[in-house]
């Protein structure tokens, strides 16, 4: 097959699924090797690049995905309705970076980090499709154990967990100490 077929090909693969689709997946199905269909997708990826292109495709944890391009939101939402873009409070950026930098983790673990319960937050989160219940672990009452999901690499612009940034282990210590003053700020003023 030659190569304008096969991005041809590939190209309907990405529009149909509508969602990420494994590099392996694309690869069986126009039978090459994913070398040659890697460098096919960049190839791809550097022509919707252009200004003059509406569309783009993003690679997503090792899988590929067509989506539109966000500096033609505005002018899509002139003709559409948009789903409301979830607000995520400081609650639950707190709950999901926790997730994100954990996971796999349970609620419990969640909850001895920021000190109060997180159902709320954790299902709110779940709700966005930013997590997901990943599994249970293998301990008394065998609680459910979250991580990150696809959308959560697309809402945050980031290819894999790899990329998330590196947290700088004083700084760590640092909010720790912050969040205990934070909590006997607390218990002083109940106590009042």
């Amino acid at each position: 097959m030659e190569i304008k077929k096969l991005e041809a090909v590939i190209e309907a693969i990405l529009f149909t699924m509508g969602e990420a689709v494994e590099l392996s997946r694309i690869a069986a199905a126009v039978e090459h090797d994913e070398d040659t269909v890697r460098r096919i997708l960049r190839s791809m990826m550097d022509q919707y690049e252009s200004e003059e292109r509406g569309i783009q495709i993003i690679e997503l944890d090792g899988a590929f995905q067509m989506c539109t391009k966000q500096s033609m939101y505005e002018s899509i939402i002139k003709i559409t309705h948009v789903p409301k873009k979830h607000v995520l409070s400081d609650v639950l950026l707190e709950t999901l970076s926790i997730i994100a930098y954990k996971q796999p983790i349970t609620k419990l673990e969640i909850e001895k980090i920021r000190g109060v319960k997180c159902d709320h937050a954790v299902n709110k989160l779940i709700e966005y499709n930013l997590v997901c219940e990943v599994g249970r672990m293998d301990a008394p009452g065998r609680p459910l154990v979250f991580g990150t999901t696809e959308e959560f690499l697309r809402y945050f612009g980031i290819e894999s967990l790899e990329d998330l940034p590196i947290i700088n282990p004083e700084k760590v210590e640092d909010f720790k100490i912050e969040a205990e003053e934070e909590i006997q700020l607390k218990l002083d003023l109940s106590a009042d």
